[in-house]
């Protein structure tokens, strides 16, 4: 029966009903939607036996970004010397290339395992077996391959006649010996391998040897019984056994352990991102249930004759109580509903709007939980209000009939209260959302040392390449000359790895004269980049002082190396650089030039050393060509397909603009602005809405006041302070106290916004600004309305 007379109630009031459905709908959807991401990237665990005893090795100081922990033969150690892990196991997750079969070939990234990597997790294979330790018998002696289940399907076709069959990844040649469950994508959310290879077939015999490279992202499983620091403990005094044994090599650094599945330390920056938006976006309900809670308590003010009729024919207090609560129950339900709907949608936009990067967003019975318990919480938050006014009226005062008294702006309701407070969690979301505008062109006029726009990258795999040593060099040599000769190209160059692309980090520096190379003797660990003449110009990077490297800087004439500002302010002060010398990879290297300062691995990094190396005098060699040219990108594409495949028609090249391959690493600043943009808009609407509704209905309730008032020759500004007086005097003190909540909070808009400043003047202004519009917006027609009342109209109507 409450059901029935709730909808009945709520049919009969069709402006409020569709008011109150949209304002719940965009509060619960918008943090229904969140939380379905939350729980796919933080709650939802990796498809592996026993999770919750998975951790990953990092070394102890904090690192961005999935940087790999230690070298093979110092994961060999750990394995064999610790006393905290039932089971240690290793990958590398960058392994890549052209993977081809029949007449058939793609580009796949994948991981390198070690043996045991599918038996630590726990994993059973879909068909077919898995890589297992006794497959692993030193370098180069596991020639096989696990297909993930969606390779196997897109590219096989799901035929399990797979097994068996002979594929190629560059020029090494594997036996596909089974398929991943479909559920299983690695152990990283974000990056899903196609495939899976034995890390010994992964690398050579020299490089698994090296103590010096950090090939392998170790994962371990904790004995029972043993805490995360007991066990980092442990390990951390294997290492400085090992920077004891190996002090050329082992620096001793101390290990700690995270959550597997988040990119290594930059999990770190996912969750306070993700917490910090969640904490946001349930302001934006907040701020929808006061707005209902507004209009809820209106409402039952005008209902307050009906409900004294039901009390004085024998209805009991809380007999109406939960009446009003069914009504506040019946609403949320449909909003929640409506929320929910509103949310699969956009999660399902999420999931297909994915191209290389992939997540498992999904509505699950979590995210279901999650609307119910929102839904709930906000009739109980809403529904309280007129319920308490029932509770606390009296039949009699409620019948009595007779213009509403004149309500002192020094008397504050808690109606008030209520749209002060939606006020403030409106100023405080759009100064949040100012704030990460102000963020997103700040990081777009970031100064990146380089010059994107008009730029075209060509990536080319010359893996299959049989060329090694100088001719393969002078192949890419010849290739960048020919590049250069296409029409309309003004500036080329090739390099190992443009910035944002990852490359060689923490490369050791020592001082002229050195003889124990001891990583403790080193006095800097700069990026390493090697590069042709000319990529500085193409990449538009500035040379301060001395020269490009040439075709003349050969293996056989002495080592010389580009530095950038900061490398030679670190080194030498305010000494010159050029002429001055250092020892890298075991060579005397003299510095010929000095280029500007830029971003080389994330955009929030603060200046790092780097060194630009010749490419003649390497063994790196390069892998990308940078071309700038005045011609169409389409046309440019189709030029430099043709021209490099011309001259190794066996090479796979991929060609984009410089400004398409960064977009990724701006996509972050342009989420947190998106979202935060999102919520200072719902919570505009909302603001506006409140106080519309406050202003009007103070109007409505005191038209009779205002007719005497105007019939006794008030003024017009006396008639306007009466009608939206009180709702103007709330939108400056909510204001004022969002606008200190910004301030407070930008701890808090440090975890979303790039260099967050929520006391910027720009922002502040802009947030004053905005809050102003929307109460002149808001209170325009209550105003205009009381403006126009007519004296006579109204008594005769008395």
């Amino acid at each position: 029966m409450d059901v029935r007379y709730a909808l009945r109630v709520l049919w009969k009031s069709p402006a409020f009903t569709l008011v109150a459905l949209v304002t719940l709908m965009l509060g619960i959807g918008a943090n229904i939607a969140l939380f379905g991401i939350v729980n796919a990237v933080l709650l939802y665990p990796l498809e592996v036996s026993d999770p919750q005893n998975l951790y990953q090795f990092r070394l102890k100081p904090w690192t961005q970004g999935k940087a790999l922990t230690t070298s093979y033969p110092a994961f060999e150690d750990y394995r064999q010397r610790n006393t905290t892990f039932s089971e240690i196991a290793g990958y590398d997750g960058f392994s890549e290339g052209r993977l081809s079969w029949g007449n058939s070939a793609k580009s796949a990234s994948g991981y390198s395992v070690t043996g045991n990597y599918f038996e630590m997790l726990g994993v059973r294979p879909e068909l077919g077996r898995l890589i297992q330790s006794l497959d692993e018998q030193g370098p180069n002696s596991a020639r096989y391959m696990v297909l993930s289940d969606s390779l196997w399907r897109s590219a096989f076709n799901a035929d399990p006649r797979v097994i068996g069959t002979t594929v190629r990844l560059n020029k090494d040649s594997f036996a596909v010996i089974g398929v991943a469950p479909a559920r299983f994508h690695g152990t990283e959310k974000f990056e899903w391998p196609d495939y899976f290879i034995p890390v010994v077939n992964h690398f050579d015999a020299k490089y698994l040897a090296d103590r010096t490279g950090r090939p392998v992202t170790v994962l371990g499983r904790l004995k029972p019984g043993v805490t995360p620091q007991q066990a980092a403990d442990n390990l951390s005094a294997i290492a400085t056994e090992l920077a004891k044994e190996y002090p050329k090599t082992d620096t001793g650094v101390p290990l700690r352990l995270v959550r597997p599945g988040l990119q290594g330390d930059a999990g770190d920056v996912i969750r306070g991102f993700l917490y910090s938006v969640t904490g946001l976006t349930l302001l934006v309900l907040l701020a929808a249930c006061a707005n209902l809670a507004s209009l809820f308590a209106a409402r039952g003010a005008d209902r307050s004759r009906e409900l004294a009729v039901r009390v004085a024919l024998g209805a009991s207090r809380g007999r109406l109580v939960r009446q009003l609560m069914t009504e506040a129950v019946v609403l949320s339900i449909f909003g929640g509903a409506a929320g929910l709907v509103i949310a699969c949608v956009l999660l399902r936009v999420l999931l297909e709007w994915q191209s290389h990067g992939h997540l498992a967003v999904s509505v699950d019975a979590r995210v279901y939980a999650a609307a119910l318990i929102l839904t709930l919480v906000s009739a109980l938050l809403f529904g309280m209000i007129p319920a308490r006014q029932v509770s606390q009226s009296g039949p009699l005062q409620a019948m009595k009939s007779g213009p509403v008294d004149a309500m002192s702006l020094r008397r504050f309701t808690l109606r008030d209260v209520l749209v002060g407070a939606q006020i403030a969690i409106c100023m405080l979301l759009v100064t949040a959302s100012l704030v990460a505008v102000r963020g997103m062109v700040r990081m777009l006029h970031t100064p990146l040392g380089f010059q994107p726009q008009g730029a075209m990258l060509a990536q080319i795999d010359l893996s299959e390449m049989e060329q090694r040593g100088d001719s393969l060099l002078e192949k890419q040599k010849a290739m960048l000359e020919a590049v250069q000769r296409i029409p309309g190209v003004t500036a080329a160059g090739a390099v190992n790895r443009v910035p944002f692309t990852g490359g060689l980090r923490g490369v050791p520096i020592f001082p002229p004269g050195t003889t124990d190379f001891n990583l403790t003797n080193s006095v800097l660990a700069p990026y390493v980049f090697t590069m042709s003449p000319g990529y500085l110009v193409a990449a538009g990077t500035r040379l301060l002082s001395g020269r490009d490297v040439s075709w003349h800087d050969t293996n056989t004439t002495p080592y010389v190396a580009i530095v950038n500002a900061t490398f030679a302010r670190t080194m030498w002060g305010d000494t010159s650089a050029i002429g001055q010398r250092f020892i890298l990879q075991n060579h005397l290297t003299e510095v010929v030039g000095v280029a500007e300062d830029g971003k080389y691995y994330e955009i929030m990094d603060s200046q790092q050393p780097v060194v630009f190396l010749p490419l003649l005098q390497t063994e790196n060699g390069v892998r990308v060509f940078v071309v700038r040219s005045q011609r169409a990108s389409n046309e440019m594409v189709a030029a430099l397909e043709r021209t490099l495949t011309s001259l190794e028609p066996n090479a796979q090249v991929t060609v984009q603009s410089w400004p398409e391959a960064i977009a990724g690493t701006f996509f972050p600043t342009r989420a947190a602005a998106a979202a935060l943009g999102v919520m200072g808009l719902l919570a505009s609407m909302l603001a506006v809405t409140g106080i519309f509704g406050m202003a009007a209905y103070n109007v409505s309730r005191r038209m009779k006041e205002l007719g005497i008032r105007v019939a006794l020759g008030a003024r017009t500004r006396h008639v306007m302070s009466a009608a939206v007086g009180r709702p103007i005097l709330l939108l400056v003190l909510g204001s004022l106290v969002g606008l200190l909540w910004g301030v407070l909070a930008s701890r808090l808009l440090g975890q979303i916004v790039y260099q967050a400043n929520s006391r910027d003047p720009v922002v502040v202004i802009g947030a004053v600004l905005t809050m102003a519009l929307l109460g002149v917006a808001a209170s325009a027609i209550p105003a205009l309305r009381a403006l126009a009342v007519d004296p006579s109209k109204l008594l005769r109507e008395e």
